[in-house]
Parts: structure tokens; C-alpha cells; sequence
């Protein structure tokens, strides 16, 4: 499915409210003036709400992308997009993407 490219300023968090960023982004690569990101870059989270053992499987701490573009790269790696499925760990849930640039899509 087509969607928006995301970048470096994107908002993204993780299901329980932490803040997520990416540990790298491609800064050859600008939309709205912001470095594209990969799926080749984990994205670290802060802040989670989710309770340590036992009462939770504790807070998030990193996160994965696991779909990406796949017609659209960035020095040879694919593009994260808008309807990009991820995973934090420990926890297992989705990363959110709250807002993100809507000029340029990808498929």
C-alpha cells in the first residue's frame, strides 16, 4: 500500500505513550527539509508507561520495523512508510506513528 515517507522529526511512540526515535537516519535523503529513516535502523523508546514484571512484561525499551517500501530506497535500503508494521521489545505491540510529512509517498 502506498503512504508517506517517514523522517527524522516524524512523531512516533509506542503503544503505552513512550516517545520512540530512530537511532540513524539518511541524511542524503530529505522530505520537509528532515532525514528519511530506514528500516534498517532499530528506534530507541523513552517513557513508557507499561509496569515491570511481574504486573507487565515491563516498559519498552527498543523497537523494529518489520515491513517497509518496498519500491522506494535510500541508499539502497528501504524506507519506512506510514502503514509500516513494527515490534518494541520487551513488550511485543506496535510502534504509533502519530504525525509525519504528507508530501511524498512511496510504495
Amino acid at each position: 500500500m502506498p503512504g508517506f515517507l517517514l523522517h527524522l522529526g516524524a512523531q512516533v511512540a509506542c503503544s503505552h505513550g513512550g516517545q520512540a526515535q530512530p537511532t540513524a537516519s539518511v541524511p542524503r535523503v530529505l522530505v520537509s527539509a528532515q532525514p528519511v529513516t530506514t528500516i534498517s535502523a532499530p528506534y530507541v523508546v523513552v517513557g513508557c508507561a507499561l509496569p515491570p514484571p511481574p504486573s507487565g512484561n515491563g516498559p519498552c525499551l527498543t523497537a523494529q520495523y518489520i515491513t517497509s517500501a518496498t519500491r522506494v530506497f535510500a541508499l539502497g535500503v528501504p524506507v519506512l512508510l506510514l502503514d509500516s508494521q513494527s515490534l518494541c521489545a520487551p513488550s511485543g505491540t506496535p510502534l504509533l506513528i502519530m504525525q509525519t510529512q504528507t508530501r511524498v509517498t512511496g510504495i
